[in-house]
């Protein structure tokens, strides 16, 4: 096949997938797997070939379309491809005509002068997301440099609770994540960065000690640490649509749809608004700093309010209270609006020129190091895991919008500049469900190359998100532990298990609760109605029992106490802790319809009839 090669015409047939022609590979990154798509059924074997523009050649064989280039060859080919492209040409054959070429295609690879010494911190999830909702503890969190021989290793994991984005300061020594820590969702987590990092109970703040207007719930997503570290800023008031989607490849819809800009100050400890980026009447969320700190980006959208949710509360929605989105289609757009800072005074809202006013989505805004361009996602519409997103590049100032070279074919977000301002690294989806992280070379003018994949990252069946560089060493973190679960925290495990419809996995988030706080009686009532309503009413009625002795004046102990009782009959003492229960509860409407069944049960229609009366006026009946 060599002679062949070297003797006549290579005919083509055969397309190089990877690398991407013109591809540019970080000096001393792992070697690249050579993959290809062959058009003659009939090839059987195949040969690849790089050659050098000094004239260097290097040939290996392969019996599958695909070829991990060797570690040495492959240091040969970075140190000569620095000056110069190498071409790779892939050739097919088949064993019966070794000396006849039936196909062929070609690339070309560079590596760059540009070193990537700083290492990425990212997630490593399972699929489908509903899987990380209801086992939050399988969410690993890795951290290491592209130039590392094998995987990341895991610096945290096990953490009974979400935790979710992340962001650093601009020299790598904060580190900020959103953290659920307790029944508080607003929970962010402020640490220094060091090989051992604990986060317990004197390192975590909450978005929530902001009260908005009518006690608004918040639950501070997508949080940015300020470059100095002395700052954060968030989303407060917040509402999203965030829903749990069929399928693998997209298994989660995400987009805010109210929410105002808070700051949170390290030294005063306190949080305040935004001045010109908390207009109740657009969300303004998103929010990303400007390399010098004077200014934030962030995207705004004319506010929508979500009606009739079932538990305001929690922010993982049920499909049905965001129908219009996730079945009508509807749409919503963001622009990238930007804000002086002013140390908290903030100032005039001013839209991004080339983000802003061309009828689609734009976010996911991040500022180059240097502060000279502005790269984002843009889509048709949402935000977060949209299959047609692709990066854009603005100068910082706005001017027109440029389609990075780097996209691939399928999502393109979660991006991240180098600390030298030189690569972008970016999570994305081509061809499998597994979304995997790349590498782009920016160049003076903005311009991307083609995208270079991280190969390996996470392992098969997972898929990577939220990377982001940080400018420190590649030890700089060796493990995060967590030092603050409580029973709360694996309560919130055991909600979203509710809300994903498993009871099953509730129940064992609850009974992990009550391992932790085997004295809290809104535990042991919610693991004891959950195990009743299973059918296992000798234990659900042992725990409500004891809830009642925790707290002797609880209604809804003895609400839910009645069922085991009626399904033994016992209606007397049914009976006396319902009356006890609407007494001390009169508001309750599941308290008066309990009564009402009971004593419809014993005969005393007149009587059922009131309290089905009163709890149709506590609880209507939907429409």
């Amino acid at each position: 096949m060599q002679d062949a090669l070297e003797s006549g015409p290579v005919p083509d047939g055969l397309t190089v997938t990877y690398p991407r022609d013109g591809a540019v590979f970080p000096p001393g990154i792992a070697p690249p797997t050579v993959r290809w798509r062959d058009d003659r059924p009939e090839v059987d074997r195949w040969l690849v070939l790089v050659e050098t523009a000094e004239g260097e050649a290097r040939s290996f064989a392969s019996r599958d379309p695909l070829l991990r280039l060797p570690e040495e060859d492959w240091r040969a080919i970075q140190r000569s491809s620095v000056a110069a492209p190498a071409r790779l040409r892939v050739v097919g054959a088949r064993d019966r005509e070794p000396g006849t070429l039936l196909s062929g295609g070609t690339t070309s690879v560079a590596t760059s002068p540009d070193e990537l010494t700083a290492p990425i911190f990212y997630r490593d999830v399972p699929l489908p997301f509903i899987d990380a909702v209801k086992e939050p503890w399988t969410i690993r969190w890795r951290f290491g440099p592209v130039t590392a021989p094998e995987r990341p290793p895991v610096v945290l994991e096990g953490l009974p609770v979400c935790g979710n984005c992340h962001s650093f300061s601009r020299d790598g020594r904060t580190l900020g994540m959103d953290i659920d820590f307790g029944n508080d969702k607003g929970s962010y987590a402020l640490v220094d960065v060091e090989p051992e990092i604990v986060l317990d109970r004197e390192r975590i703040m909450t978005w929530s000690d902001h009260r908005g207007p009518e006690d608004t719930p918040t639950f501070g997503l997508l949080s940015r640490v300020s470059p100095d570290g002395r700052y954060v800023v968030s989303t407060v008031e917040d509402r999203s649509v965030f829903v749990v989607t069929p399928g693998l490849d997209f298994s989660q819809l995400f987009f805010p749809v109210q929410g105002i800009l808070a700051v949170y100050d390290r030294q005063t400890g306190s949080i305040r608004a935004l001045p010109g980026a908390d207009d109740p009447a657009f969300v303004q969320s998103d929010p990303a700093w400007s390399p010098d700190g004077r200014t934030i980006l962030f995207a705004r959208a004319p506010a929508h309010r979500l009606e009739g949710l079932r538990n305001p509360q929690l922010a993982l929605l049920h499909p049905d209270e965001a129908r219009e989105f996730t079945e009508e289609g509807r749409p919503f757009r963001y622009e990238l609006y930007r804000i002086p800072f002013e140390g908290g005074r903030g100032g005039t809202p001013v839209p991004l020129a080339g983000a802003s006013g061309d009828g689609r989505s734009s976010y996911f805004g991040r500022y180059s190091p240097d502060g000279r361009w502005i790269v984002f996602c843009k889509a048709d519409s949402y935000m977060l895991l949209q299959p047609d997103a692709e990066l854009h590049i603005v100068p910082a100032e706005g001017g027109e919008a440029r389609r990075l070279e780097a996209n691939i074919d399928g999502m393109n977000s979660w991006h991240s500049w180098s600390p030298d301002g030189r690569w972008l690294v970016f999570s994305a989806k081509e061809g499998s469900p597994w979304t995997r992280l790349m590498l782009t070379h920016i160049d003076e003018e903005g311009r991307s190359s083609p995208a270079v994949e991280l190969e390996g990252w996470v392992p098969p069946g997972r898929a990577a998100n939220i990377p982001e560089f940080v400018a420190a060493g590649p030890g700089a973190i060796r493990r995060i532990r967590q030092g603050f679960v409580d029973g709360m925290s694996h309560a919130r495990t055991g909600q979203a298990n509710l809300v994903a419809g498993d009871p099953d996995g509730a129940i064992a988030a609850f009974r992990r609760a009550l391992a932790e706080e085997p004295d809290d009686p809104r535990l042991r009532i919610t693991l004891g109605a959950l195990l009743v309503g299973r059918g296992e009413l000798e234990e659900g009625e042992l725990h409500l029992r004891e809830a009642l002795r925790l707290d002797p004046n609880s209604a809804e102990a003895r609400v839910n106490l009645g069922a085991p009782l009626l399904a033994r009959g016992e209606l007397a003492e049914a009976e006396r802790l319902l009356r006890e229960a609407v007494e001390l509860a009169p508001d309750d409407p599941l308290a008066w319809r309990n009564l009402g069944l009971l004593l419809a049960r014993s005969g005393r229609g007149e009587e059922a009839e009131r309290c089905r009366r009163r709890w149709r006026e506590l609880e209507p009946a939907p429409p």
